[in-house]
Parts: structure tokens; C-alpha cells; sequence
């Protein structure tokens, strides 16, 4: 008796620490520091035409990150880059969702030679999960989180693998009938949503919170992370002749917006109509969303046509 449609398909491999291995023998140890205390950074990436979105870019922020939290001192960039693209192509994928996943490593190897590192590194690509057009055309509500995120946080700005509490707001949302939830900090500030950077639109203006990194000399760090599709929603806005200001955002700027969009690597530009029940703008996605949505398309269509990765540099680590 046939199994479905599916049995035929290919087995997905994914990349575990230097080898392929079928997606169901992919196993790490017991005592992995990400299974263990989520000790681990990760990457979301999309892969168009069979290339990666600026992966560059995405491995520079990951060992950012790394250093900045005493995870690793160093990793060969180039060379996850290249594990990247190997297991797009590995996969026969011309459009995928492509997630690496870093962790600490075995900690019994941290007992046993104290101050080794040894890593964890998973790399997988599937399918992407298409985003509705409906939701493009008439836009989504999204809630306020109840929690709220601490500048105190040294891991604020970074992709770590503690995302329980932003999970839980995304399914208290999705509960309510949303399709995000928006962070704010613990003095009121907007940090972004549970899986998404926010921007907001005011005046011909493209305003977003400051993301790690960016913040003026003396002020308090930053809990935004500096997402890769923010920055190329950013070039993209520079185009058109748009103003971008940069600055702490509260709620009544994100009430007051005459536009709203969240912003991720999977769905790209995503409109906001609603705020809990207060209407943004008209209460339909406006025509810079719409805009900007259309310009990055084109954008992505064509560096991974043409095998572009631009605004990275190529110095890579001595280890990994």
C-alpha cells in the first residue's frame, strides 16, 4: 500500500558538526549546553534560486554575538557560509528556510578540559512555509506582550536559544486571534515583536527603536536585534528618498503611526492594521509597506540570481 505522495520524496540531510546525516539520525549529546541550559545562538535565513539571502551578514551577527557572550572567540565565517549553501544544494532546495543552530558543545568536555570549547553546529534547510497573500492584502492585528525585556540583559540584542517567553506571547496572541505580539522594555520602550523587528511610518518618515549596536554614546544598550532584513528594508527605504529615524519609541508612537510592519527573514514586510483594538493608519496595509515589500523581493530575486552577498566583510576566525 502506498504511503502518500510524500514517499517518494528525498530525505532531508542536515549538516552536523563537519558531516551529512539524514534528518532522523541527526542526534547530539545528552549533556549538549543547549539542551541542557539553552546555551546556543541560532540564524533563520532564506534561500531563493538555490542561494542563501546574505548569509554573510547573518553569520557576522551570530559571531557577534558569540564573542559578546563569551560563547566562542572565533569561527571560520566563510566556511559556515559555505556549509550553508552545501546543504541548500545538498537538499536539491531552490527555495528553503535554512536555520543554523550553535551551541556550547558537551559540557562533560568542559569539565573534563576546562576552558575547551568544541561546538555544537547544525545546519538544516526545508521547504519554506508559505506566507498567506491574505494576510499581505489585508494586513494582521497583533497584541502587546504582558512581559516585558530588561537593557540589563546582556543577551538582549542577541538570537538566542531561550525563546520559551517569546513562544508562549506568539501562542497567547495567536489565542487571541493575533499574529504577533509586540515586546516593549521595562521603561516602555519598543523593543520589537516575539519573531520580528518592527517599523513604524510618519510623516514620509521609516522610524525604528535603536537594535543593539546602534545606540548613541552614554545611552542604555539596546534589547532590538539588528535583524538582516531590517537592514536591507532600510537600504531599500534610502532608495525611495525616505528619512530614517532611528530612536526610542513608545507606545503612543506606534499608536500615532500612520503605517506598521513587522519585518523577518521568512515572511519579509508584513502590514499591521490593528494594535489590540486601536486601527493603525486607515486600517489597511499602506502603500510604503506594499512598496517596500515589492522592492525587497526584487532585491532577494536578484543577489541570489546572481550569487550577490554585498555589506559583509570576509574576515573569518583561526578556529572552528
Amino acid at each position: 500500500m502506498s504511503d502518500g505522495p510524500e514517499s517518494n520524496a528525498r530525505p532531508l540531510e542536515v549538516w552536523l558538526d563537519g558531516r551529512f546525516v539524514p534528518v532522523h539520525e541527526a542526534k547530539v549529546s545528552a549533556f549538549d549546553a543547549g539542551f541542557q541550559h539553552a546555551i546556543g545562538l541560532f540564524e533563520t535565513m532564506t534561500a531563493r534560486n538555490g542561494r542563501v539571502f546574505r548569509p554573510k551578514a547573518h553569520m557576522e551577527r551570530l559571531l557577534d554575538s558569540a564573542r559578546s557572550l563569551l560563547l566562542l572567540e572565533s569561527l571560520r565565517l566563510e566556511s559556515l557560509v559555505d556549509a550553508i549553501h552545501a546543504t541548500v544544494a545538498r537538499n536539491e532546495l531552490q527555495e528553503a528556510r535554512v536555520r543554523l543552530t550553535l551551541t556550547g558543545g558537551p559540557l562533560n568536555l568542559r569539565v573534563e578540559a576546562p576552558g575547551r570549547t568544541d561546538p555544537t553546529i547544525l545546519i538544516h534547510a526545508q521547504p519554506p512555509t508559505p506566507t498567506p497573500e491574505t494576510l499581505r492584502n489585508e494586513g494582521i492585528r497583533v497584541v502587546v506582550s504582558d512581559d516585558r525585556l530588561s537593557h540589563l540583559d546582556a543577551s538582549g540584542g542577541c538570537k538566542t536559544l531561550s525563546y520559551w517567553m517569546r513562544l508562549l506571547a506568539l501562542q497567547k496572541a495567536g489565542a487571541k486571534g493575533a499574529s504577533e505580539a509586540l515586546w516593549f522594555t521595562v521603561s516602555n520602550h519598543l523593543a520589537g515583536g516575539s519573531t520580528s523587528n518592527v517599523l513604524l511610518v510618519k510623516d514620509g518618515r521609516l522610524l525604528s527603536p535603536f537594535a543593539r549596536g546602534e545606540e548613541p554614546e552614554g545611552a542604555i544598550a539596546s534589547t532590538v536585534r539588528p535583524g538582516v532584513t531590517r537592514a536591507a528594508v532600510f537600504e531599500l527605504a534610502r532608495e525611495r528618498g525616505m528619512e530614517i529615524e532611528v530612536r526610542p519609541l513608545d507606545i503612543d508612537d506606534v499608536l500615532a503611526a500612520e503605517e506598521l510592519m513587522l519585518v523577518n527573514s521568512g515572511w519579509g514586510i508584513l502590514p499591521v492594521v490593528a494594535v489590540e483594538k486601536a486601527v493603525v493608519g486607515e486600517g489597511r496595509p499602506g502603500p510604503v509597506a506594499r512598496g517596500l515589500h515589492e522592492s525587497l523581493e526584487q532585491l532577494i530575486e536578484r543577489e541570489t540570481s546572481y550569487g550577490i552577498d554585498p555589506g559583509a566583510t570576509d574576515e573569518d576566525g583561526s578556529a572552528g
